[in-house]
């Protein structure tokens, strides 16, 4: 007689799964065949795309000689804007945070962001829907974003800032607009960004007064009028076609362009969007060095590369490849607190469980980090939220001075292409750097 555990062992063992329909795949398409509505989720990419652990460095050795971490230098700090503002930002580190409105995100989350950027001497971003008192009077360097919405835009709160950041595009989506849902509109988001309380809301996909490259080049110059020449003027674009784009924003006299790669993530929009349009991070980056370098402006006008950055390894090998500075959204939310296990319970009730960050855009985050729920928001001790993203942004500075040291460089900005190898064909074409074991470049002159 068959033990029933071990014949459903074996019955379950012997089935195989379908690598085109596989489970997640037939469960999408009940969901859509029962409810008739796509389905919509925040934060990025779920998809296996080649990403900067498909990289490995050359430590030095004889060729090369480390620097000793205990006795030498490696500088970490780095001037973003230089190119026309009077006041170009001078960061101590490269690691950055990138835009994230108030209204997908709480106000205390806004402002445990601007203390912990503070407090290591980095930028944060206010993303869509303008700015907050709680944000700006704790950002030392606060880069406000002009998006296709223009909510919350006023000439006050240009001035307030210390750069500007005009959104073409997000890595998520480029060439879609997002969403936020109504049980996230309270009463004051609904004041700041003009709108009725309590109903779903579609941003744009596209400025509204402006089309091209020409109509960006006079904005550029009218923001520049309205903050007296004072702010650098940064340029973001999601990823797609990345070196054309980036010859456009600099034609257009940016100051920094900011490409972010589909490894970024969203407050919310269709998941189709986030799984399938944009290109990898890692392909974007050598696609706008090229174009700054055919330009005669590599580190003159500054790249911020944003999307899936989550280590100081990531950080460095992004600066190898040619960005000067590097953007955090996801990474910051989970070090300020999202997906901790302790609200593992109410992760179940929302459909998701701590680690996958599903249904978390309906505006029920028990961290109370993506939520307008009062209750839920004043779990997240701002004080003690920035603590932690300081900690970890120190942590992010010294795991990249740690790999810069060994490949005998003293800045972060002196680590470059050579220093790298790729473990895979694939991540060898995208970054154009040598197959490990090869001088091979997969595409390269002579291939």
């Amino acid at each position: 007689m068959i033990d029933p555990a071990l014949r459903e062992q074996h019955r379950l063992a012997s089935l195989r799964e379908s690598a085109t329909f596989d489970r997640a795949t037939i469960a999408g398409i009940q969901r859509a065949a029962a409810t008739g509505v796509y389905d919509i989720r925040g934060w990025g990419a779920k998809r296996r795309l080649p990403h900067f652990d498909d990289l490995l460095f050359l430590g030095a050795s004889m060729s090369r000689y480390p620097l000793e971490g205990y006795r030498e230098r490696c500088d970490t700090d780095v001037v973003l804007g230089d190119r026309n503002a009077r006041y170009p930002l001078h960061l101590a580190t490269p690691v950055t945070i990138a835009g994230m409105s108030f209204g997908a995100l709480s106000a205390q989350a806004k402002e445990a962001l601007g203390r912990g950027a503070s407090e290591v001497g980095t930028s944060t971003t206010t993303g869509d829907g303008g700015m907050t008192p709680e944000e700006h009077g704790r950002s030392t360097h606060l880069v406000y974003q002009y998006l296709p919405s223009r909510y919350g835009m006023n000439p006050t709160d240009l001035r307030k800032a210390d750069a500007i950041e005009i959104v073409l595009g997000q890595g998520a989506k480029p060439g879609g607009g997002g969403m936020l849902l109504g049980q996230k509109i309270s009463d004051r988001v609904a004041g700041m960004r003009t709108l009725p309380a309590g109903i779903d809301q579609r941003s744009a996909c596209r400025h509204p007064d402006w089309t091209g490259p020409d109509d960006l080049a006079i904005k550029i110059t009218e923001l520049r009028g309205i903050t007296d020449w004072e702010k650098p003027i940064y340029v973001k674009i999601g990823a797609s076609r990345t070196y054309y784009d980036v010859k456009l924003a600099v034609a257009s006299c940016a100051d920094v362009v900011v490409v972010d790669g589909m490894q970024g993530g969203t407050a919310t929009t269709q998941e189709v969007f986030i799984e399938n349009v944009g290109i990898p991070t890692l392909a974007a980056i050598p696609q706008a060095v090229q174009a700054l370098q055919e330009l005669g402006l590599h580190r003159k006008v500054q790249l911020i590369v944003s999307g899936g950055i989550r280590t100081g390894a990531d950080v460095a090998k992004a600066m190898a490849l040619g960005a000067d500075a590097v953007a955090i959204g996801t990474a910051a939310l989970i070090a300020l607190g999202d997906n901790d296990p302790r609200y593992a319970e109410e992760y179940r009730e929302l459909g998701s469980e701590a680690g996958f960050y599903d249904d978390f855009q309906d505006g029920r985050d028990p961290a109370g980090i993506s939520t307008q729920d009062p209750e839920l928001a004043a779990r997240l001790d701002p004080v003690a939220g920035g603590k932690r993203l300081a900690n970890y942004l120190r942590v992010f500075t010294m795991e990249a001075q740690t790999i810069a040291r060994a490949c005998g460089k003293a800045h972060l900005q002196h680590l470059e292409p050579e220093d790298l190898v790729a473990l895979t064909i694939e991540a060898a074409a995208m970054a154009r750097v040598p197959l490990a074991g090869t001088n091979w470049i997969p595409g390269g002159p002579g291939a």
